[in-house]
């Protein structure tokens, strides 16, 4: 049948058994491809017909008629029906924002957007999809309770209250509950990160460029960030106050029984503890199995994290926290502007080097929310 005769479902379905027919042994991988270009060709051609033919009903409803329906014009309502997300997914926009990074100027950028957008410049969605990535792959910000709260964090903990009991009917009345509260308050700072970059660098341009920058911003800002939370959990106290929640605390060498100690201190809420260490420390956890003929798991079977802001245990002083056990759902990091990294450029002050910086920032505030989550594990005498 020909193509021209076929409706647009006929057509879909035959590309579609097209992409079967490809893994059939002796296919005609020629024919097929031409047939391919063919049916797309002809998908093209109708839905610049229908394009033209709306057009066409839209300037006779205006009262246009006469008017000449230039391709330009079709071109352009073509364009108009994109999506913002389908123009950021474009290379013309990339290209654009690749621009824009280097110079600060988004005519470019909002031009391309079909739909207007205010405050900062949309990133290519193949930006947003690193980011997104990113934050996954960080295993320590992957696991805390994340908010998108504008403004300062006031997050409520429970300080002390009572458990449930068990109450039998026409007995006397339970005793009336105990319960404190306290409040944690975070406020958001920015984390700021700079590349410099070259007139070479700058060159590249495009996609090269913006994934060049991207990565460098995104790695150091989520590693800045990791580290916070963390110091945030080695530095809590082991008493709750009106103002911030504690954490349980041990003293030990890492030993084969260390972390199941620590993991003992946890409360029933922990329901998904985690290890967080050094990794110099984690060989000296394994030293210790390998002593013990490697009968016991020191780790008890938990995942392990490793950080490296904290100290190794050769390395920290007396007292001091080496690693943490515990449930990563105990720290709060509120994000008032979303997750995306918000890019400033700075052709001033380097210019005498032929240098520029892009500055990167995340705007995050975190903070430890719940008592009995962590226990940390710090070194003795």
């Amino acid at each position: 049948m020909d193509l021209r005769e076929m409706t647009v479902e006929q057509l879909e379905e035959r590309k579609a058994a097209i992409g079967v027919e490809v893994d059939t042994e002796g296919a005609d991988l020629n024919a097929l491809e031409e047939e391919v270009r063919a049916i797309k060709e002809e998908l093209e051609r109708r839905a610049a017909e229908a394009a033209k033919k709306e057009e066409i009903r839209k300037a006779i409803a205006e009262g246009k008629v006469g008017e000449k329906i230039t391709e330009q014009k079709v071109v352009e309502e073509k364009r108009e029906m994109k999506t913002n997300d389908e123009v950021r997914a474009s290379e013309a926009y990339i290209n654009a924002f690749a621009r824009y990074l280097v110079t600060e100027d988004a005519t470019e950028c909002r031009s391309l957007l079909t739909e207007n957008v205010g405050g900062s410049v949309p990133v290519p969605t193949f930006v947003d999809e690193k980011v997104q990535t990113a934050w996954e792959n960080n295993r320590i910000l992957d696991r805390v309770r994340k908010t998108y709260l504008r403004g300062n964090l006031s997050t409520p903990f429970e300080r002390v209250a009572s458990d449930a009991v068990e109450h039998t009917e026409g007995s006397g009345a339970i005793d009336e509950e105990t319960l404190k509260f306290g409040i944690v308050k975070a406020t958001p700072k920015n984390i700021k990160k700079f590349v410099r970059l070259s007139d070479e660098d700058i060159a590249m341009g495009g996609r090269y460029l913006v994934d060049y920058v991207y990565d460098e911003l995104i790695q150091k800002i989520m590693k800045k960030l990791a580290d916070l939370v963390v110091n945030d959990i080695a530095t809590a106290s082991t008493s709750a106050t009106s103002t911030a929640a504690c954490v349980a605390q041990i003293t030990s060498a890492p030993t084969v029984t260390a972390v199941s100690t620590a993991f003992a201190n946890l409360s029933d809420e922990a329901d998904d503890p985690v290890v967080i260490m050094n990794k110099l420390t984690y060989a000296s956890f394994k030293q210790a199995q390998a002593q013990a003929n490697f009968a016991i798991d020191p780790f008890e079977g938990l995942p392990v994290l490793f950080n490296n802001s904290l100290k190794a245990y050769s390395a920290a002083s007396n007292g001091e926290v080496y690693a943490i056990v515990g449930d990563l759902k105990g720290v709060t990091v509120n994000y008032p502007e979303g997750e995306g990294i918000v890019t400033k450029y700075d052709d001033i002050s380097e210019a005498e080097y032929d240098m520029v910086k892009i500055h990167g920032r995340q705007y995050a505030a975190h903070a430890l929310t719940a008592c009995g989550r962590f226990c940390n594990i710090k070194k003795g005498s």
